[in-house]
């Protein structure tokens, strides 16, 4: 009876809390977290071993979205309202490459054309959403100058619309930034092969290359990646990579005077094979080292080969690229097609061995080859400051802000069917 009487006695009490000043605490504190998160603009550090995962789409039908469109083939339309997504004073354009500043005659023409792919549109860059949709994550650039074009291109783009970074070099790369307000990291791992590769001499004491005459040239690890980038796996959540302008370059590796001369295991390849086999070796090697050490669920690009436009002659044969518009359909093929087997035809070929070496793999290909093939209007030029015409990098702003729509289109995608 007595503990009827006390358990009465408590269900009165309970009854007796006013609810008013408790329901006022709750919405005073559920304002006051929802604002602070409001005013807080720092992100918290992503841990290093953290793993990417893309986040829910903003419901978007895919198909729209161009999963079935190719963004590679198309044409480029003059569009004379089209604003630059950034100027000439972004500090990080390398002085050859800024053609507004170094006074190239069509340095703010060349920026008129759009690129309008058959039965579909390239969406325009939003930085802001792009900024928001890739918080927390780390993209990787590695390659050769070329991959730089394109890395610079989207820093100058991101940085017009968020200036607070911090400049630093993440896992070994040449250059890099961080987005503070986002933790958004983009760095640049310079290697001009993938694979290590270093000067070889004769060693005194003989051996298989020496036998063969050989007294020196360039050893080449084709199972060993450049230590620029070895790093970078691990870190970033999106890599692209290219190689294919040092192959053949016969001022940097004479056949004769420097070959490049092929090791696997540490061993001589005998006999030497041509840099086009040692190519497909060191790819065949590098997409599989990819493959076993990036991080789970990151996303892995190979972007296919631009093309330089040298007329009259190699770079260091007096060619030059004076075009002010892009080039008609028949004025590529007669530049580019392989059976011509022009100056410039390297770009083609390289696709080839890229499109083998891929084949099977994880690695989504971005296809910029021929939609920059048209845009002999497009280089620095004289421009460049060098002692002969730069008709291989690209002017900045310039074409590499195309690649770049197609750069995150294709991200967009992936991340859509995730």
């Amino acid at each position: 009876m007595a503990s009827r009487e006390q358990h009465s006695q408590q269900q009165n009490q309970t009854r007796k809390v006013p609810l008013f000043p408790l329901l006022s605490l709750v919405c005073f504190v559920s304002i006051f977290l929802v604002l602070s998160s409001i005013r807080n603009t720092s992100v918290p550090p992503r841990p290093h071993n953290a793993s990417f995962e893309f986040q829910k789409t903003d419901g978007s039908d895919p198909s729209r979205r161009g999963g079935s469109c190719d963004y590679s083939d198309g044409k480029w339309i003059h569009d004379p309202d089209s604003p630059p997504r950034y100027d000439n004073t972004c500090k990080e354009i390398f002085k050859g490459w800024n053609c507004i500043s170094s006074g190239k005659s069509n340095g703010r023409e060349l920026l008129k054309w759009r690129w309008k792919p058959k039965g579909c549109d390239l969406p325009p860059f939003d930085p802001v959403r792009f900024l928001k949709m890739y918080r927390h994550t780390s993209i990787g650039f590695v390659g050769d100058s070329l991959n730089r074009n394109m890395f610079v291109s989207l820093f100058c783009s991101l940085k017009r619309v968020s200036s607070e970074v911090k400049k630093w070099r993440p896992a070994g790369a040449d250059r890099g930034f961080t987005f503070l307000q986002y933790n958004l990291t983009l760095a640049y791992h310079r290697t001009n092969l993938l694979a290590h590769y270093g000067r070889w001499s004769a060693d005194a004491n003989g051996g298989e290359l020496e036998s063969l005459g050989y007294k020196e040239g360039y050893r080449v690890d084709v199972d060993i990646p450049d230590g620029t980038w070895a790093e970078a796996l691990s870190f970033h959540d999106i890599l692209i990579f290219n190689t294919g302008h040092w192959w053949w370059a016969p001022s940097k590796f004479d056949p004769t005077k420097s070959p490049m001369l092929f090791f696997e295991k540490g061993q001589p390849v005998v006999p030497p094979v041509l840099p086009n086999v040692g190519l497909d070796m060191v790819l065949n090697h590098m997409v599989m080292l990819v493959e076993n050490r990036t991080k789970p669920g990151a996303v892995k690009l190979f972007r296919t080969q631009s093309p330089r436009h040298f007329e009259g002659g190699d770079w260091d044969q007096g060619g030059s690229c004076n075009r002010l518009k892009p080039l008609s359909v028949e004025q590529v093929e007669e530049l580019f097609s392989v059976k011509n087997n022009g100056t410039n035809v390297e770009a083609r070929l390289v696709n080839q061995h890229l499109y083998k070496a891929l084949k099977g793999s994880s690695f989504q290909i971005l296809d910029i080859t021929h939609m920059s093939e048209f845009r002999a209007d497009a280089h620095p030029s004289t421009a460049g400051g060098k002692k002969h015409d730069d008709c291989m990098h690209w002017c900045l702003p310039g074409l590499t802000d195309t690649w770049n729509d197609l750069f995150i289109e294709q991200l967009n995608i992936i991340r859509s069917r995730n």
